[in-house]
């Protein structure tokens, strides 16, 4: 009998010292920037992954409504690559002509806003076509959570074909020249390299910068970007990093850093900032002539 209590005693401590040397260790929470970077190498997945994050939302306060008045442009229908209707808001030179404006929204979605930095353009620049394309397929946000809805519910396929739409509906010979703010930031670079040799210049509002160097070696035109100090998506260091890959990939970047935060050139943003806005503002109108 004591045999057998020293053998069940042996085994027990036995299982104990295994369970205590091979313990499973404890998870370790992953950081916000973890959960956006770790898993997928896309920026373009990363910032949709980012805009469900409460604190990229509150850089994003409520925009005053505005309402546009003596549109210049319509609304017009165009087949994206994948077969299906997609929209934009198109201001058609009175003359023919093959230079292309792509206008790319906030993620507010193409809004009347949008619309009236469209119809400037088409007063400050002789000779384009302007199109705003409607990446949201006619859904606008008027909240940050209404934006963080639509944001989650969109597909980069989709977004994907709706951009190629609009360079096919433009034409072989066309000349794209691409601008945007924030989302539409990113994507008018994304948008110019999807443009490929029909890409004539680039102009981003503080939006995420490519930072695949394989896609960047693909990229046809040069780039002007306007940035926020303030700013945390994208932050001083991402800004620097992307000279930093355009110049070793052998592509123009000229950067402009405010003291400003995120979205500062939206008036109807209340943290938008006058001063910057109007330098950005002219430095990207002589950017686009030059070009």
């Amino acid at each position: 009998m004591k045999k057998i209590l020293l053998l069940t005693l042996a085994a027990f401590s036995t299982a104990l010292f295994l369970s205590y040397r091979y313990k499973t260790p404890t998870p370790v929470a992953l950081s916000p920037e973890c959960y956006t970077s770790c898993y997928n190498a896309d920026v373009r997945e990363q910032f949709r992954q980012a805009s469900n994050n409460a604190a990229f939302a509150q850089m994003h306060q409520t925009p005053i409504p505005f309402e546009l008045a003596d549109a210049k442009g319509v609304v017009i229908s165009f087949k994206a690559a994948d077969g299906t209707e997609a929209k934009g808001y198109e201001i058609k030179n009175k003359r023919k002509t093959n230079k292309w404006v792509f206008v790319i929204q906030e993620w507010w979605g193409l809004n009347d806003y949008i619309k009236r930095e469209a119809d400037n353009l088409s007063g400050e620049l002789a000779d384009v076509n302007i199109l705003a394309i409607d990446l949201y397929d006619g859904k606008i946000a008027a909240t940050p959570d209404s934006a963080m809805k639509l944001m989650q519910g969109v597909k980069i396929d989709r977004l994907e074909n709706i951009v190629k739409g609009a360079i096919s509906y433009s034409g072989s010979n066309a000349k794209i020249y691409t601008i945007g703010w924030c989302f539409g930031g990113m994507w008018s670079l994304q948008t110019s390299l999807l443009a490929g040799k029909q890409a004539a210049g680039c102009v981003m509002y503080y939006g995420r910068p490519e930072t695949n160097l394989e896609k960047l070696k693909g990229l046809n035109c040069d780039v002007i970007g306007f940035f926020g100090n303030k700013d945390k998506s994208p932050s001083p260091e991402m800004v620097t990093k992307f000279e930093q890959d355009m110049l070793s990939t052998g592509k123009k970047i000229t950067a402009y850093k405010y003291d400003a935060g995120h979205g500062f050139a939206n008036p109807s943003n209340p943290s938008f900032n006058k001063e910057a806005t109007e330098d950005a503002h002219i430095k990207a109108i002589e950017f686009l002539k030059a070009h």
